[in-house]
């Protein structure tokens, strides 16, 4: 009885890995909006765990756990370095890391560009997860508190005016 329940867990495992590996579309969303509130613009980007989980391990070669504050480190890090708005000057605007949330399903990430509006961002870049997945779609809803305009991230179109 023991062995059989065994091989009925061992088999549920593989089904489930095997699902979680195998989702056919590979995308991440950000939301950015103006907060008046602050007088901040707010980022929130939201990717499928199952991702940023092969990236980290596959750049590190080992498991992270995004709860700890050294692994989420090395998830901003690497978010920095293929995220960024540039102001309508082409300078890249200081976007502030707030934190991360992750569950089984879900990494999003909380970012803000300080005390400055939406309108004064020109172009966003945003390669998040295209080194890796090469048929990674990113798309990036602004909202300027009229309406939302969405803009579409790939490997061939990282760059983006955000007019």
């Amino acid at each position: 009885m023991m062995k059989t329940l065994k091989m009925l867990l061992c088999a549920v495992l593989l089904c489930a890995g095997t699902a979680a590996s195998a989702h056919r579309f590979h995308a991440g969303i950000a939301d950015v909006s103006f907060n008046a509130r602050t007088g901040s613009t707010e980022i929130v980007h939201t990717y499928m765990a199952h991702d940023i989980d092969a990236l980290l391990a596959n750049m590190y070669g080992r498991q992270f756990d995004l709860t700890e504050p050294d692994d989420q480190e090395v998830l901003r890090k690497y978010i920095d370095s293929r995220f960024w708005v540039l102001g309508q000057d082409k300078t890249r605007l200081r976007v502030r890391w707030v934190g991360v949330s992750a569950d089984a399903e879900r990494v999003t990430v909380y970012q803000e560009i300080e005390k400055t509006p939406l309108w004064k961002a020109g172009a966003i870049h945003n390669a998040v997860l295209v080194d890796f997945l090469p048929d990674q779609v990113n798309t990036v809803n602004l909202n300027d508190g009229n309406a939302v305009r969405s803009l579409t991230f790939d490997r061939a179109n990282p760059d983006q005016a955000t007019r």
